[in-house]
């Protein structure tokens, strides 16, 4: 639990404060199909005028009236507390005008009116230079219950700009998290209305990040969203954690694995929400589908970075991987398939273009075969026959299928191999992306 300081205490008398989650955006996934099964129990529109500093809270002029709430707490789960704090008619009584600054946290600058009418106020007070940024604002605000909370969604235009925003807010932070998780927006972070308002004006690309925790390494991907609709990586790393480290002896992950893996993870959290991510996807893989301690380690994670991690399927891996590929790949002709190599398993998608027509998952990983036959050292040649005869056995389930016309690996290994091509010392995603390997080439060193 953090408490907000330096905020006004001029709370309104009989005002409960609410707990408040908000996200802006232009897409929101599955959480648009949620609130098309719902009914609005009202539509509302507005016109709207904020004043925006660069650390101040909501001050805004809705129907006549000077509108300031104020952040009092942000509990555990990110949830922000709003309280009502003033609403004030025009003209403003030096007082006011003395709060709102308050609230903006901005010095009142020398007042030479006794009280000030709203175009006195932007002309004299909020101009160029002051600190203060005037944002005119429409809003379409349709309401929902979910949950037992209130749930907004909202167009919203910002001086010419325009996004959307989904809120959901009640005076029980429990049940806010509920319903945040009711419409499957889990992944996205709080965004208070003056954080999100700025970025709007200021043009600022969504960034959304991407955690793949899995068996050996732990992915760390930030992208952003460009105007034409495509694309940039901002961020894209790895860190090997081994977190599957002795997991084929004891079924569960080692605390010392555990702790390597959440260190690196909170790392990247932390990074996400620095580059400006709007939302975090985490995911576990192989190793978390099998560990009986697999709940442990979520909760742990969690408790850690307040991020929640999806332990998903191996069909579902596979899935993802092959709309990567299709995405950054262009795939759209002919018959392909992708294999994504990993700590604990590899998954196979068999497709053509945008079709799926196969996928399958087979334990088949480094870290699984590197324990199991010592091959983190020198080996006798008999050990590496031994574990290539392995190897061969448990890839069985790809025999008897053609060979396609695009045939695209993803992965560690994979990774490996480019490099090794490549001649690269230091990871470098845009030489390895695409990278083309002939079979004398991935075999010869």
């Amino acid at each position: 639990m953090r408490f907000v300081s330096g905020t006004p205490s001029n709370d309104m008398p009989g005002i409960v404060p609410r707990w408040e989650w908000r996200t802006f955006g232009t897409h929101f996934g599955r959480a648009e199909d949620r609130f098309a099964a719902l009914t609005s129990r009202e539509v509302k529109e507005s016109d709207e005028l904020y004043f925006l500093s660069a650390d101040g809270d909501t001050v805004k002029v809705r129907d006549g009236l000077m509108d300031i709430k104020v952040l009092k707490e942000v509990n555990s789960d990110g949830l922000e507390q709003w309280t009502p704090a003033m609403k004030a008619a025009f003209p403003l009584a030096v007082a006011d005008v003395g709060k709102v600054f308050e609230a903006l946290r901005l010095d009142t600058p020398r007042l030479a009116r006794d009280a000030y009418t709203l175009d006195q106020f932007i002309d004299e007070l909020a101009m160029p230079g002051s600190g203060i940024r005037v944002v005119q604002v429409q809003k379409r605000r349709a309401r929902y219950t979910v949950g037992g909370c209130m749930a907004e969604l909202s167009d919203v235009r910002a001086n010419g700009h325009t996004t959307q925003t989904i809120a959901t807010e009640s005076e029980d932070p429990s049940a806010v998290s509920a319903a945040v998780r009711e419409l499957e927006l889990g992944d996205y972070l709080n965004t208070s209305y003056p954080r999100g308002l700025a970025a709007i004006i200021d043009e600022v690309a969504e960034r959304y990040a991407m955690i793949d925790v899995g068996t050996n390494s732990v992915k760390f991907l930030v992208g952003e969203r460009t105007r034409d609709g495509s694309w940039r990586a901002v961020v894209d790393r790895a860190e090997l954690t081994r977190l599957g480290e002795g997991l084929d002896k004891t079924g569960r992950i080692a605390p010392e694995a555990l702790e390597r893996t959440a260190h690196a993870v909170a790392g990247m959290v932390d990074e996400a929400r620095r580059t400006g991510a709007i939302a975090i996807a985490m995911v576990g893989t192989a190793g978390l589908r099998v560990a009986l301690n697999s709940d442990d380690v979520i909760a742990a994670i969690r408790e850690r970075t307040g991020v929640t991690l999806e332990v998903i399927s191996g069909e579902e891996e596979g899935r993802l991987a092959y709309l990567a590929v299709l995405a950054g790949l262009r795939l759209t002709k002919g018959s392909s398939i992708v294999f994504d190599t990993g700590g604990g398993s590899t998954q196979f998608t068999f497709g053509h273009g945008g079709h799926v027509d196969e996928q399958f998952s087979v334990q088949v990983g480094a870290v699984r075969y590197t324990e199991r036959f010592g091959l983190d050292g020198v080996v006798p040649r008999d050990v590496l026959h031994e574990a290539l005869t392995a190897i061969a056995a448990d890839l069985t389930r790809i025999d008897g299928h053609p060979p396609p016309d695009a045939l695209v690996g993803m992965g560690g290994a994979l990774t490996n191999i480019a490099a090794v091509k490549h001649a690269l010392a230091t990871y470098d995603p845009d030489v390895v992306q695409g990278t083309v390997l002939d079979r004398p080439k991935s075999t010869d060193r």
